[in-house]
């Protein structure tokens, strides 16, 4: 029987003003840095601010699952909170990526991004359309024509605003219609986080 959505009713918490994306990643360096790009496009810094939970090694589905649910047992998110998990086709079995859309069902504030096969996939979206990729491989060897250096490691200084709203279109494009849970072909939806945190009120 799927998981009814329902509103998320924090706990009490002092007052603060800024809005929190609590992201936890598959990966413990790409997309951590990727995401704290975020964190430093306003000086002086905005209302936003996105937190990434990182584990000590890349791990499974159901290990991010489980690292998101540990940290929302310990801290008190807000009803403006946005939690979400961000994770990799890869390899992946349905049955493995199926709790972690189930979790997403749960709260108004909780989500899932993937990307189809992997996260490079997004970043190579900043560059250009990514048509003809197929396997992860494709995926890693089209990104280094753009990113000559690149070895898992992004530079802030080599993704712009603009560049971060041209991948939001192209993988808008993609998604079309919109997919009710991640993308059976390449293509991510981690634009619809980005979308999310570039809308926010600053």
């Amino acid at each position: 029987m799927p998981l009814k959505r329902r509103s998320f009713q924090p706990p009490p918490a002092e007052r603060r003003y800024r809005k929190i994306f609590i992201i936890a990643t598959e990966g413990n360096v790409t997309e951590p840095q990727y995401f704290n790009i975020f964190n430093t496009f306003n000086d002086p810094p905005s209302v936003i601010y996105v937190k990434c939970l990182k584990g000590n090694h890349n791990c499974s589905p159901p290990q991010v699952l489980e690292r998101m649910t540990e940290y929302i047992e310990e801290a008190a998110l807000h009803k403006s909170d946005e939690a979400w998990l961000v994770v990799d086709k890869d390899y992946w079995t349905e049955e493995q990526l199926k709790p972690l859309h189930e979790w997403s069902q749960i709260h108004d504030n909780y989500y899932l991004a993937l990307s189809n096969p992997k996260f490079e996939y997004w970043l190579l979206l900043h560059f250009e359309d990514g048509h003809r990729i197929s396997t992860s491989k494709d995926c890693s060897n089209r990104l280094r024509k753009h990113l000559h250096d690149y070895d898992k490691s992004i530079s802030r200084w080599k993704i712009t605003p603009e560049m971060i709203n041209k991948a939001v279109e192209r993988a808008k494009q993609r998604d079309n219609p919109p997919c009710p849970d991640w993308p059976r072909k390449p293509g991510t939806t981690v634009y619809r986080l980005v979308e999310n945190i570039l809308n926010a009120p600053s």
